[in-house]
């Protein structure tokens, strides 16, 4: 399976992995880390040698409870990281944003893939602003509106939801003229699902897999809250383990790429996972 974005094709015979740069006050994990330039050129640096294939920047928080902020704060935010990077390194730059303002700017800079957390429902036009530059497009499922992702009702049928909803998506990111070979799709863990839909979904992922064949797999599960509260760890810098275990699982299943924080220790996790023939 080939993921082409505006600049490369992403070879995805083995697992591909995202580290986060956060140029936020606010995320959930790493809120603050990454806010100054220099911080988030470092962070970006010290993720690349650790064996980032990709890299997600973003400039809003999406953690419960966070506040929308304006798409010039995000620019402001993002381009002069996401510029920097481009000048010193070359890997693959996805920016994390759900605003085709952002999208646009960040791809005039030299992202080339966007990651869209509301799978274009806040803002359909994202889609057509990586259509125009042939951007990858990551659609991910959610619910509600921004201030209520994480406090949605659960639904009775999360599988037909989440496949319900990432079609939606599908169908209009190719209305727009995204290409099917330029979009991958992330089932959302840890938006508007309990604990027991989320384990569900990653232990569950290939069923999800199989209906959507042509688009790869990515999914998000470090340091989230649902296995803060399985494990009854409330600091998210201390959720390494239940990250790793749900990455092994999530690439069991199907997973494609992994977003993570943190990309060492999940490449040596997945390398010994493998040799001990857990994974292909």
């Amino acid at each position: 399976m080939i993921w082409r974005t505006s600049k490369r094709e992403l070879e995805l015979s083995s697992v591909l992995i995202k580290g986060i740069v956060n140029t936020t006050p606010d995320s959930f994990s790493d809120g603050g880390e990454a806010f100054a330039l220099d911080d988030a050129v470092r962070r970006a640096e010290r993720l690349i040698e650790e064996g980032a294939d990709i890299l997600d920047i973003g400039g809003e928080s999406t953690r419960p409870g966070s506040e929308r902020v304006s798409a010039d704060e995000e620019i402001d935010r993002i381009i002069p990281v996401i510029r920097a990077v481009v000048s010193r390194f070359d890997v693959p730059i996805s920016v994390d944003t759900s605003k085709a303002a952002v999208a646009e700017a960040a791809l005039e800079s030299g992202a080339e893939i966007v990651n869209d957390i509301s799978g274009l429902r806040f803002d359909p036009q994202v889609a057509d602003a990586a259509a125009a530059k042939g951007a990858g497009l990551v659609l991910m499922h959610s619910r509600g509106e921004f201030s209520e992702m994480h406090s949605q009702t659960p639904v009775a049928d999360i599988f037909a939801e989440v496949e319900n909803g990432l079609r939606e998506s599908i169908e209009i990111a190719v209305s727009r003229g995204v290409s099917h070979d330029k979009i991958a799709l992330d089932v959302g863990i840890g938006f508007g699902k309990t604990v027991e839909q989320n384990l569900s979904l990653i232990a569950n992922l290939a069923r999800i897999v199989k209906k959507f064949e042509e688009c790869p797999m990515l999914v998000g599960a470090s340091r989230k809250s649902f296995i803060g509260k399985l494990c009854n760890e409330p600091d998210a810098g201390e959720r390494l383990g239940g990250s790793l275990a749900a990455a092994i699982a999530a690439v069991r299943n199907g997973a494609k790429i992994l977003r993570v924080h943190d990309v060492r220790e999940t490449r040596q996790a997945l390398k010994t996972a493998k040799a001990l023939g857990l994974l292909d």
